[in-house]
């Protein structure tokens, strides 16, 4: 398997390596998930997470925050909630700051906030998986996943389990941040995850009287890692003790910066990706034959979510009338089971992707295509299936018909 390239949506090869990620909660609808991560502690990497989400609501966006710092979690602080987390049978809710943004933290399941969390690593990580599979975030545009610092477990779950659309890497102007910056991009390249840009926290202090930058830390150097690693440099935030102030008070959210502009519009431009998929059913499972299924299921979506599901039932068969209702609907894929030759010829031709050899609901293999889970095959012909060859007018059924 040293020929991998991990994406087994394409793959004919049976393996062990299958996707960890997980499905969020079935009332949870989140079009992007976004990450803020570090190489180390210290650098503001709440405070950027807070300030993303906050631009992001007052451009009036529902967004979310999933503080996955468990040991170190500060997001309810930053926003002000004293309450607790609460659920019912279905699965447990964010609690909401005073202007919508959605939060879930450690602290909001503690009895005190300064209760310390004693438990290891692989624990920790479960309980941010948990943040994912049993949270009922509802609808979110932006879902921004604080990390706690470093390569460890937690953002190793993270990046695995959930499908993490971009992360932000935040850093300071010391001369420790090559190194500190070179371990988050190694670990997002490893991860195939896309690294958004960095942003420089403690970046100067502006002079109260003539608002000169001074430099307590140093000469900046994130412009030259950047243009190293290729990537843009999204913001240099100063020290700002009104800030601070704001954070403990719970009162970040009611103030205006702009701090943030270029990484905000960066987050905006994210494309949300659709997909149209196209699959041959029999009631709600996937029909044996492409060519004589009584009804298709177009399923549009995307990494997340299902948007939209409809069965059509054409009112004419035949290879033509098939694809001109394919492309009338801008398929992309076709899940299917079998189909024959001329058949996959022609969708080949109007470059339809086809993965074949899936059985079972058609919905659920829509849901794992989505997720970058299906494992098929692309030799879609049926030439193995029993056929008496009697009446191949009007088959599909084989490739050996040349039909």
């Amino acid at each position: 398997m040293s020929e991998c390239n991990h994406n087994c949506s394409d793959c004919k090869e049976k393996c062990e390596n299958e996707s960890l990620l997980k499905k969020p909660h079935p009332m949870s609808h989140i079009k992007k998930v976004i990450g803020v991560v570090s190489g180390k502690g210290g650098v503001g990497k709440s405070l950027v997470t807070s300030l993303l989400a906050i631009s992001l609501r007052q451009r009036g966006y529902q967004v979310g925050v999933l503080d996955a710092d468990v040991t170190g979690p500060s997001i309810p602080k930053i926003f002000g909630i004293k309450d607790k987390a609460h659920g019912n049978r279905d699965g447990l809710f964010p609690n909401n700051s005073s202007t919508g943004i959605k939060v879930i933290s450690s602290n909001l399941l503690l009895k005190n906030d300064t209760d310390p969390v004693v438990w290891r690593g692989p624990i920790i990580a479960n309980l941010v998986e948990q943040f994912w599979t049993e949270v009922i975030w509802q609808d979110v545009d932006y879902l921004f996943v604080d990390m706690p610092p470093g390569t460890g477990d937690v953002p190793l779950t993270v990046f695995q389990s959930m499908c993490v659309d971009g992360i932000v890497i935040v850093t300071s102007p010391q001369e420790l941040v090559k190194m500190i910056v070179s371990k988050a991009v190694n670990m997002a390249n490893m991860m195939k995850i896309p690294v958004l840009g960095l942003v420089e926290n403690m970046s100067y202090l502006e002079c109260d009287e003539c608002t000169h930058p001074i430099k307590i830390f140093g000469e900046s150097h994130v412009e030259e890692i950047g243009a190293e690693y290729g990537l843009p440099v999204l913001a240099k935030i100063p020290l700002n003790p009104k800030v601070a102030a704001w954070c403990d008070a719970g009162e970040l959210e009611h103030q205006k910066f702009n701090y943030l502009d270029k990484a905000t519009e960066t987050i905006e431009k994210l494309p949300i990706l659709v997909t149209t998929m196209a699959i041959p059913v029999n009631q709600d499972q996937i029909s044996d034959h492409f060519g004589h299924a009584p009804a298709f299921l177009i399923v549009q979506g995307t990494k997340q979510m299902i948007i939209k599901s409809f069965t059509l039932n054409p009112e004419v068969k035949g290879h033509d009338n098939i694809i001109a209702l394919l492309k009338d609907y801008q398929v992309e894929v076709v899940i299917t089971k079998h189909m024959g030759e001329t058949m996959y010829d022609k969708l080949v031709e109007e470059d339809i992707k086809i993965i074949a050899g899936i059985e079972g609901n058609a919905l659920d293999a829509a849901r794992k295509y989505l997720r970058n889970e299906l494992i098929g095959t692309q030799e879609a012909n049926c030439a193995d299936q029993d056929c008496d060859h009697n009446d191949c007018n009007d088959c599909d059924q084989c490739a050996s018909c040349k039909h």
